[in-house]
């Protein structure tokens, strides 16, 4: 029977509690998100992500050590799966995001949203801020 060497993971979050002086509550937002110090971190224990599979390899203890086994893709990170099937989503917006046989009138309401709709999934993937006064 073959045996394999798996690696697997979890997420474990961490939070801190810090005030910011700032105009606005998005201010404040862009403040934290940019604070790096994080010497007051705590460990949030109660929201640990699932268990994911991060690393295969064939034969017992050879982790790192060999050529790497590609992982199923329903084993990776759910959150990673979510990203590339939204990015796959957008993509299937992106390309009826153009008349396809409805009204000119419902054409003309739609599609700004559509587009917003993909301007703002481009920002997520690209790791772009987008204000909400752009979704």
């Amino acid at each position: 029977m073959p045996r394999f060497t798996i690696e697997t993971t979890y997420r474990m979050p961490y939070y801190r509690h810090r005030v910011y002086d700032a105009a606005t509550p998005e201010e404040a937002c862009r403040l934290a998100i940019e604070d790096d110090d994080w010497s007051s971190e705590l460990p949030d224990y109660e929201c640990a992500g699932p268990t994911y599979v991060t690393g295969v390899w064939k034969g017992g203890g050879a982790a790192y050590e060999g050529k790497e086994i590609p992982v199923p893709s329903h084993f990776d990170e759910t959150t990673q799966r979510k990203a590339d099937h939204f990015s796959e989503l957008l993509d299937q917006l992106a390309f009826v995001a153009r008349l396809m046989g409805v009204s000119q009138v419902e054409f003309e309401r739609w599609l700004p949203k559509a587009m917003a709709a993909v301007e703002k999934a481009r920002a997520i993937i690209e790791e772009r801020r987008v204000s909400n006064e752009q979704k």
